[in-house]
């Protein structure tokens, strides 16, 4: 399967370049815990992982725009010195980046996560060199939605041939938010998102693993 040749490469953070399964799920049930909710498998809070936190505990758990604010700022106090680091980068992820840069290709980080957060983790994995621009939420509610995150990272930048621009994500956030941009994307199946959700969401393209991410973007 080829496809046309994109410049630049929008990628997701959490569930795309990172697994941070154990840090996210960790800090939730601290937030939760808070709130006298007691949860009994680190798993149930996987849906956690990708979306906005304010609409996941309004979503999942019925929490008014107040709690779930409150619950967001208990998440962040245990995240922003444990969670972070309570994550590891996807096997084949940083030969990816390393491929990427050498066939000339522009890396771009389009998350919801805060900015702030994502350029740590970035430094910490040692794989900041590679993005030339890091766009994520802010603490004060700003670029809310993938949808803003994106428009931000292409208005910045000035990339205004979106055909020359993809979005890689796992879950249908990362699809929709692109489609919103009229970018084509690339729905990634060894995060969090299953084969329905990124089809329903229209993703252009959806591949098993970084090896099939690798075949369908890079010559050979």
């Amino acid at each position: 399967m080829q496809m046309k040749e994109y410049k630049y490469i929008l990628l997701d953070l959490d569930g795309t370049i990172t697994d941070p399964m154990i840090g996210i799920t960790r800090c939730v049930e601290y937030a939760l815990n808070h709130f006298g909710i007691h949860v009994n498998d680190l798993r149930e809070l996987c849906p956690f992982i990708g979306p906005p936190l304010l609409d996941s505990f309004r979503d999942f758990y019925h929490f008014t725009d107040e709690q779930a604010k409150e619950a967001t700022e208990k998440y962040r106090e245990r995240f922003a010195d444990t969670g972070i680091y309570e994550n590891k980068l996807y096997d084949g992820m940083k030969d990816f980046l390393e491929e990427a840069t050498r066939q000339g290709r522009i890396l771009m980080l389009a998350t919801s996560k805060p900015t702030v957060f994502a350029k740590r983790i970035l430094d910490y994995f040692d794989i900041a060199r590679y993005f030339t621009f890091v766009a994520g939420s802010g603490l004060d509610g700003s670029f809310y939605t993938k949808g803003d995150v994106i428009r931000h990272v292409l208005e910045s930048n000035n990339l205004t041939d979106h055909l020359s621009v993809v979005m890689i994500g796992d879950r249908k956030h990362d699809i929709i938010g692109a489609k919103e941009n009229r970018l084509d994307s690339i729905g990634v199946l060894y995060g969090y998102g299953d084969r329905e959700e990124l089809s329903q969401a229209g993703a252009d393209y959806i591949v098993e693993d970084i090896v099939g991410l690798r075949n369908l973007l890079f010559h050979q």
